[in-house]
């Protein structure tokens, strides 16, 4: 879960100290945009809900593995943008792309046994790109880091908002 949270405080991190500039983009807008981070976690559904039991609902085969890629962050951006009234749609489409590729981004540049990354590009391409292998998704450093980094820029906002 260390893994998720991260993924959500970078998306916050970015999209607050964009709202400082950008006048239309307050928290609740910052929200949708984590909210999209948490698209490509959407395969640890697996752990609570097999693939064969979603087969088998559906009738149709089924994987959860897609949903981390970018046309998964794609498709149920859109899936998601049209919960929204029909004047937003684009701004939605845009934060919950946006946190998905944040997400995306991070899982990127983590260890992979390999020296790869998964193939996160599909369905434009197969191509697993090389990794930097900054960091393992396990360690709690990133979080920290991440805590940080989404404290501080709390508290600035904070004080930013008090002065307007």
């Amino acid at each position: 879960m260390a893994d998720l949270l991260t993924h959500l405080l970078v998306p916050y991190i970015l999209l607050t100290v964009a709202s400082w500039r950008v006048d239309w983009l307050d928290q609740r807008w910052v929200i949708v945009g984590m909210g999209g981070a948490a698209i490509p976690d959407l395969i640890k559904l697996e752990i609570v809900l097999e693939e064969k039991t979603v087969e088998s609902i559906l009738g149709h085969p089924f994987s959860y593995d897609p949903l981390s890629t970018l046309g998964g962050v794609l498709l149920l951006a859109g899936v998601i943008t049209v919960a929204f009234e029909r004047r937003h749609w684009r701004r939605v489409f845009g934060l919950v792309t946006f946190g998905g590729l944040t997400s995306l981004l991070l899982d990127g540049i983590r260890v992979y046994a390999d020296g790869r990354a998964s193939v996160w590009l599909y369905p434009f391409t197969n191509w697993r790109p090389p990794t930097p292998s900054l960091y393992v998704s396990s360690d709690p450093t990133v979080l920290v880091v991440a805590l940080l980094a989404a404290g501080t820029v709390a508290v600035v906002d904070r004080r930013i908002q008090a002065s307007n």
